[in-house]
C-alpha cells in the first residue's frame, strides 16, 4: 500500500508543473497514511467480532485505555500528551465509523461475510496495540510538517487517491483530521 499512496503522489505531481510539484507531500507522509489505513482495515474484524458477540461497537473503557496508553508514550517520541491524544482519538472515531457501517449493512443483508473471525482480545488489539508504536514513531517523523500551510492540501489529495470507496475515504478523512496544526 505504501507503493501505492506513494504512486499516487507522483502521478499528481506529473499532473501539474514543476511549480506545483515543489509543494508536493513530505515523504514522511505516505508511511503514516498507509499506517493509519492498515488500522481501519482491522475495523472490519473488529466489527466482525462484535457481530459474533453482539457486543456494542461504543467501549469507552478500552477507548480511554487506548488513549492513556498511547499519551504515556507520547515523550518518548517527543510529541505532547495532547497531540497524541487528539490523534488517537481520531483514529478510534474513524475505526468505529467503518465499524457501524459494516454492522449496518450486514444488519440490512441479515448476514454478516462468511469470512474468517479474528479473536478480538487474542488476536486483534494485539495487532491494534502493535501498531500503535509505529503510529507513533511515524506521528512524530511527520510532526515538523503538520503546521505547514500545505498540510490540508496534501491529506485532502492522499485521502481522495487512498480508496475508491466513499466510506473508507470519508474513515480516512475523519483518521486525518488532526494531522495538520493551524497557526493563527
Amino acid at each position: 500500500m505504501t507503493s501505492r499512496l506513494t504512486l499516487c503522489f507522483a502521478l499528481t505531481c506529473s499532473l501539474f508543473t514543476g511549480a506545483a510539484c515543489a509543494n508536493d507531500a513530505p515523504p514522511t507522509l505516505a508511511p503514516l497514511l498507509q499506517s493509519i489505513s492498515e488500522r481501519l482495515t482491522i475495523a472490519d474484524q473488529v466489527a466482525l467480532s462484535k457481530w459474533d458477540s453482539h457486543k456494542a461497537v461504543e467501549d469507552r473503557p478500552r477507548e480511554q485505555q487506548v488513549i492513556a496508553g498511547a499519551t504515556a508514550q507520547a515523550a518518548t517520541y517527543h510529541l505532547s500528551e495532547e497531540t497524541v491524544g487528539q490523534f488517537f482519538a481520531a483514529q478510534i472515531e474513524a475505526n468505529k465509523l467503518l465499524q457501524y457501517a459494516r454492522l449496518s449493512s450486514w444488519h440490512l443483508q441479515g448476514q454478516a461475510p462468511d469470512t474468517p473471525r479474528q479473536d478480538l482480545a487474542g488476536q486483534i488489539r494485539p495487532r491494534l496495540d502493535q501498531l500503535q508504536k509505529r503510529l507513533l514513531q511515524q506521528l512524530a517523523d511527520f510532526a515538523p510538517y503538520q503546521t505547514d500551510p500545505q498540510c490540508p492540501q496534501w491529506l485532502a489529495r492522499a485521502n481522495q487517491a487512498a480508496s475508491n470507496e466513499p466510506l473508507r475515504q470519508l474513515a480516512m478523512v475523519r483518521a486525518t483530521a488532526e494531522l495538520c496544526v493551524f497557526k493563527g
